[in-house]
């Protein structure tokens, strides 16, 4: 605190031996820095977060939630209600939103992975749209793939991507798609069923499920 570091409630806080706090960081209460975390200056910690062995640069912030062994760039948020878990590296200006879990991935500049989404073993480029509800699918019982994702690409709301496979830069996936072989450079990959529409059936359905609780 002498050193310029902001406690909004330092009895609220709890800080190991070993952290180094950069000036002009704001900690809010509810928060845990351990092991070897290195905060940079200008950073905003809290409320509610735990970091265990984290770099967290200049100017990012993580707020109510974990980051363990990972790194975050500068001028990064994280959260609210994120997991970082060991071996990710979190770039410049990235954006890891609410309930977005990341794992031994990582994550280039400029990225947003704004919310509802796993990154499991994966290698996102910079410039990238992770969409809501999208899963990188990296454990298939026995060994753990990676997922390569280029730069400048959009990933769709609902998309699993079934590792190892790797999508080109600039290229587009389309919402609800399960991609299982590579997307190439600027391409659009697309694989859903086509939808149906039975119109009037509703009342069909309607009927035979009253006839079923007869």
């Amino acid at each position: 605190m002498q050193n310029g570091v902001t406690f909004i409630d330092p009895s609220g806080t709890y800080v190991e031996l070993d952290v180094e706090i950069g000036r002009d960081t704001v900690v809010w209460p509810g928060s845990y820095l351990q092991g070897a975390t290195v905060v940079g200056e200008d950073c905003v910690i809290g409320p509610a977060a735990q970091l265990m062995n984290a770099h967290v640069a200049d100017g990012a912030e993580v707020v109510r939630s974990v980051v363990t062994d990972s790194r975050v760039g500068s001028g990064s948020s994280v959260g609210p209600f994120a997991y970082v878990r060991p071996g990710s590296d979190i770039g410049e200006r990235v954006k890891i939103g609410d309930f977005v879990e990341v794992k031994n991935s990582n994550i280039g500049n400029d990225t947003k992975v704004s919310h509802l989404a796993y990154i499991g073993d994966s290698d996102v480029g910079t410039g990238v749209n992770v969409a809501c509800g999208v899963v990188t699918a990296n454990y298939d019982g026995f060994r753990k793939h990676r997922t390569i994702i280029g730069h400048d690409s959009f990933v769709g709301c609902n998309v699993n991507l079934v590792a190892p496979v790797e999508i080109g830069d600039g290229s587009y996936i389309a919402t609800g798609s399960t991609i299982t072989e590579p997307v190439p450079a600027g391409s659009f990959a697309i694989a859903r069923e086509r939808q149906t529409t039975k119109v009037g059936y509703a009342a069909v359905l309607r009927t035979r499920l009253e006839d079923g609780k007869k």
